[in-house]
């Protein structure tokens, strides 16, 4: 038998005033009955009540979770491409510092995308008109133009992809300046793009290689947005790379480069106090997955010695603050120790990363279902439709 209650019970259960309760009325999702003493008030089933009550609790937790699963609190995509384990950075469980001593991004490549023939990002490129600057204008723009005209993925076999993205891969360095020409490696494209040693180019093999992923990161997320649509894959790593490109993100090293032209002019002395003085956030110092140390930074600054002010700043910064460098200052560093062009950073990074942004893309087609969070809503709330008074 029905257990009916008052609207202060019903209010006080469910947490609401009574305009709620009367909404709840009008959806059906409340059954309501005069009473039989007071024929100017009404009575709700209790059981209803009880049932909306644990159906908004598990909403609350619900909201909580998606809100930590969008901001870092709870994993939210199975992948097997990358993970941390105690401080270490692993592609497919092998640690990336092991792996980038002599593997090319071409083998990181492979391993990354699961590619069963070897990968080359020499072959099949397009290559940009003779009268194109190199720099990122070209490398969006033309991937930009692959993104409107391109494939989707959908009711692609998996090698097929792989040809196509080793040519994005490609393409992509050409427009930041790697050498057009010649089957070399892609780090000794670039050395020769931009005027450098065969020793400068095994540096950035290593960077580039450290580089090439990061686990589920806000880039790779939007890469796998773009795919989870069955867009094509110069679109997702086109989503990739735009969020890639942001300051806080893959283009954290222009800010370092920026505070670097500041210890260049003032000397490290001046810059560390003004910016310690003023509690101003220093670009480039620790790292919220590696409080012990980006490993990434450590292996790429172990091989080169960075100008001498650069190297004064940063030691002087890691004694005062207790942060080490991340790999975002190791990047500026090496710009800075053999002058590289001013976008060389960004450029290295959004080439190694495409590895990365790609072997998302391609993992996340083995999901049938289309990402698509749901909003919470927090702003004004809509006019509810009148409830008729006689429910009272």
């Amino acid at each position: 038998m029905a257990t009916w209650i008052s609207m202060d019970e019903a209010c006080r259960q469910l947490g609401v005033r009574p305009q709620t309760v009367y909404a709840y009325v009008s959806r059906g999702k409340l059954e309501v009955m005069p009473d039989a003493t007071d024929t100017r008030r009404s009575l709700y089933r209790a059981e209803d009540v009880v049932g909306l009550a644990k159906r908004k609790q598990a909403g609350r937790k619900h909201e909580t979770l998606a809100a930590n699963t969008l901001f870092g609190a709870e994993p939210s995509i199975p992948t097997a491409l990358c993970s941390f384990m105690r401080g270490h950075l692993y592609y497919r469980g092998q640690e990336a510092v092991a792996l980038a001593q002599t593997a090319t991004l071409e083998e990181a490549a492979r391993l990354l995308w699961g590619a069963e023939q070897s990968v080359d990002f020499s072959s099949g490129e397009q290559v940009p008109p003779n009268t194109f600057v190199p720099g990122r204008l070209a490398a969006f723009t033309a991937l930009a133009s692959l993104a409107a005209t391109g494939h989707s993925t959908r009711g692609r076999v998996t090698r097929v992809l792989h040809d196509e993205a080793q040519c994005l891969v490609s393409s992509l360095a050409t427009a930041f300046g790697a050498q057009p020409q010649g089957r070399q490696a892609l780090h000794l494209r670039f050395a020769q793009g931009w005027g450098q040693t065969e020793h400068v180019g095994e540096l950035l093999r290593v960077a580039m290689v450290l580089l090439a992923d990061h686990e589920l990161t806000s880039s790779a997320f939007a890469a796998r947005i773009a795919a989870s649509t069955g867009a094509s894959l110069p679109a997702c790593l086109l989503a990739g790379l735009t969020t890639l490109s942001g300051p806080l993100h893959g283009d954290a090293s222009g800010r370092v480069h920026a505070l670097f032209g500041e210890v260049e002019r003032l000397g490290e002395e001046q810059v560390v106090n003004h910016y310690l003085s003023a509690a101003l956030p220093l670009a480039g110092f620790g790292h919220p997955i590696y409080p012990d140390g980006d490993p990434r930074a450590a292996a790429l600054l172990a091989m080169f010695k960075p100008p001498d002010a650069i190297a004064r700043f940063i030691a002087k910064v890691t004694s005062l603050t207790g942060l080490l460098p991340n790999i975002d200052v190791a990047l500026a560093a090496l710009v800075a120790r053999y002058q590289l062009p001013s976008d060389a950073a960004f450029g290295l990074f959004a080439t190694a990363r495409s590895v990365g942004l790609l072997a998302h893309s391609i993992e996340q087609l083995g999901v049938a279902q289309v990402i698509r969070p749901r909003g919470r809503y927090v702003g004004v709330m809509p006019d509810l439709p009148s409830v008729n008074r006689n429910l009272r």
